[in-house]
């Protein structure tokens, strides 16, 4: 998985297409990834003796495809790669050939 945690994606399909956000998790055994303000879903919170019943907004996941690394000093969608350089694997931009990270 070439998304990882605190990148900054964009939803390049389904219903949330075009928005962008921080990834505030990834599960890469699953594949999948939640981003902050994309796939908001609703759970009602049942009353219990110490907490009132609320309606909950929450990220939910989405599918890894469904996104692309954003990068804000370009402005647009990239796709990533890897090269290793110095014994180490490296984020790399396909476009300009720039590290990531």
């Amino acid at each position: 998985m070439k998304i990882k945690k605190n990148d900054t994606v964009i939803v390049i399909t389904g219903k949330d297409k075009g928005k962008s956000g921080k990834v505030l998790k990834t599960m890469p055994k699953e594949n999948r990834v939640i981003v902050e303000g994309v796939n908001v879903q609703t759970k009602h919170q049942k009353q219990t003796r110490t907490s009132k019943p609320e309606i909950k907004h929450i990220e939910g996941a989405i599918d890894a495809s469904n996104v692309m690394f954003y990068d804000k000093k370009a402005g647009n969608a990239l796709k990533i790669g890897y090269k290793v350089t110095n014994g180490k694997k490296v984020r790399i931009s396909k476009k300009t050939g720039t590290a990531i990270d």
